[in-house]
C-alpha cells in the first residue's frame, strides 16, 4: 500500500463525524443559555422589566375590578405574566438574533457542516427556559406579595402549561421573522420595543378588555398577547371574572386556535424572510 493511500486512510479515520441535528441542537442550546445568563445586562433588561412593571402598577391599582370583588391588581398580574412571556420570546429573540446576524454568528453557522436548524432550536430552547424562569419568578412574587391565587385544579395547571408553551412558540417565531425589519444590531432594541409596549396597552394587560376602545381592541385581537393574557386570567382568576371579558366567556378554544395559527404562520414567515447575513457581514 502506498504512502498516499495510508495517509488518506488516516485522514478519514481522524476526521470527526458531523454532528447530527439533536447533538448540534443541544450544543447550540447550551451556548445560548450560557451566553444569556452570563450577560447580566440583557438578562436584567429582559427579565427584570416585567417584575418592575408588576411591582409599580400593583402599587397603583388597589381598587376592585368594576362589578366584582376581585382586586384589580390580580387581573393586572395575570396580564403581566403574559407580558413576561412576550418579553423573553419576541423581544429578547428579535434583539439577540439581530446581534448574532450582524456579528456573523449566523453566517458562520450557515457555512459550517452543522445543521442550520440547530441554531433555531438553540434559540427556541433559550426562549423556553428563560420564559419558564420568568413565569415562576412572577408567580412567586404575585403569590407572596399580592395574594395571587394558585391555580386551583388540574385543568387550570394544564391550561397554564399550553398557554405558556404556545405563547413562547408563537412569539419566538414572530420575533425571528421580525428581524427582517431590523437593519442592524444598534437599532434592534429601538425597533423591537415599540410593538411590545403598544400591545401591552391595548391587549387587556393594564385594563379590562371592555374598558379598551373597540377599534384598539380589534387590532389587539390579531396578536398573541391579548390571547395569552386572556388564557392566563382564566388560570389565576375566579370564574366570576369572566363577566369582565367580551361576551362574558373565557373562549379557551379560541385562545388555543389563535396561538396555534400564529405559531404556524410565524414559522412560515420566518422561513421566507429570515436573513443569514447582516449588513456589515459580506
Amino acid at each position: 500500500m502506498t504512502q498516499v493511500h495510508v495517509g488518506a486512510q488516516q485522514d478519514v479515520a481522524q476526521r470527526k463525524p458531523i454532528p447530527g441535528l439533536f447533538a448540534a441542537s443541544m450544543a447550540r442550546s447550551s451556548v445560548e443559555l450560557k451566553s444569556f445568563f452570563r450577560g447580566w445586562q440583557s438578562m436584567v433588561f429582559t427579565m427584570a422589566l416585567p417584575v418592575l412593571t408588576m411591582v409599580v402598577f400593583s402599587a397603583v391599582f388597589t381598587s376592585k375590578v368594576p362589578g366584582t370583588d376581585v382586586d384589580y391588581r390580580l387581573l393586572f398580574i395575570a396580564g403581566i405574566i403574559a407580558t413576561g412571556v412576550m418579553s423573553t420570546s419576541f423581544q429578547s429573540l428579535a434583539i439577540s438574533v439581530a446581534l448574532d446576524r450582524e456579528e456573523g454568528v449566523i453566517r458562520r453557522m450557515a457555512s459550517s457542516p452543522m445543521p442550520r436548524a440547530a441554531y433555531f432550536v438553540g434559540i427556541m430552547v433559550k426562549a423556553i427556559v428563560t420564559t419558564i424562569v420568568e413565569v415562576i419568578i412572577l408567580m412567586v412574587l404575585g403569590v407572596l406579595l399580592y395574594d395571587l391565587p394558585i391555580p386551583s385544579d388540574t385543568e387550570r395547571w394544564v391550561t397554564l402549561g399550553w398557554v405558556v408553551l404556545l405563547g413562547v412558540a408563537s412569539c419566538s417565531l414572530a420575533g425571528i421573522a421580525y428581524t427582517a425589519l431590523i437593519p442592524n444590531a444598534r437599532s434592534a432594541a429601538a425597533i423591537a420595543t415599540p410593538p411590545f409596549m403598544i400591545l401591552q396597552f391595548i391587549s387587556g394587560v393594564f385594563f379590562p378588555l371592555l374598558m379598551i376602545p373597540a377599534v384598539l381592541r380589534y387590532i389587539a385581537y390579531a396578536f398573541p398577547l391579548l390571547w395569552m393574557a386572556k388564557g392566563l386570567r382564566y388560570v389565576f382568576l375566579p370564574d366570576s371574572l369572566s363577566s369582565a371579558e367580551p361576551g362574558g366567556v373565557w373562549d379557551l378554544g379560541l385562545v388555543a386556535t389563535v396561538l396555534v395559527l400564529w405559531t404556524v404562520g410565524g414559522a412560515i414567515l420566518a422561513a421566507l424572510v429570515f436573513r443569514w447575513r447582516g449588513q456589515r457581514v459580506k
